[in-house]
């Protein structure tokens, strides 16, 4: 099928999971994001995702499980959220922000993007991401 379907990049302690599936439209950041540079680390992501675009799953579920990102990947984040913004509407597109239960700074992060995109944001708690 076609090539970008599916693009994933394990985790390392600077950089998170990445899982981009086009055929269930999960899309999975996990872990820390501290890249040296955070344009570069993105860049990949970013090209995916616009080729997604010209045909995506009926539903997109973001899964957002950050335990910490520095403020250069906080840009790169919300670029993120722009890029599945132009999708909502061919797709159903929903946010699903992992916190971790007593992290106040990373609820408030979500907080935050969810008031500064427009997608449907499902804030949710855990003990651990």
């Amino acid at each position: 099928m076609d090539e970008f379907k599916n693009f994933a990049v394990e985790g390392t302690p600077k950089t998170p999971e990445v899982n981009l599936d086009g055929n269930s439209g999960v899309v999975l950041l996990r872990g820390r994001s501290i890249p040296e540079n955070s344009i570069d680390f993105f860049q990949p992501i970013y090209s995916w995702i616009d080729k997604y675009s010209d045909n995506p799953n009926p539903t997109t579920t973001l899964q957002i499980r950050l335990e910490y990102f520095n403020t250069s990947s906080s840009k790169c984040i919300l670029d993120l959220f722009r890029k599945f913004e132009k999708i909502n509407g061919k797709s159903k597109v929903v946010v699903e922000w992992y916190f971790e239960t007593d992290d106040e700074d990373m609820e408030e992060a979500g907080e935050d993007y969810q008031a500064i995109v427009e997608l449907p944001f499902t804030m949710i708690e855990v003990e651990e991401i």
